[in-house]
């Protein structure tokens, strides 16, 4: 499956945040369902959203720990 062949448009991303990696500054991520396709997200960096955005199964999301939406 080419997760990044699929065009995001304008999916609605959702913040989660957790793995702080300094006391008091909580690390996050924006993440939004890719629009038709089953268990796969789009991923952005919530501090730097225009960076760029990564794309995952739910598999490999979950495989690192993070919760899918």
């Amino acid at each position: 499956m080419d997760l990044y062949s699929r065009p995001l448009g304008e999916v609605s991303f959702s913040r989660v945040c957790g793995g702080s990696q300094q006391e008091g500054v909580e690390s996050c991520v924006l993440i939004a369902p890719i629009p038709g396709l089953e268990d796969a997200f789009a991923l952005r960096d919530a501090k730097n959203p225009d960076a760029g955005t990564l794309r995952f199964t739910g598999d490999e999301l979950r495989a690192a720990g993070l919760a899918t939406i």
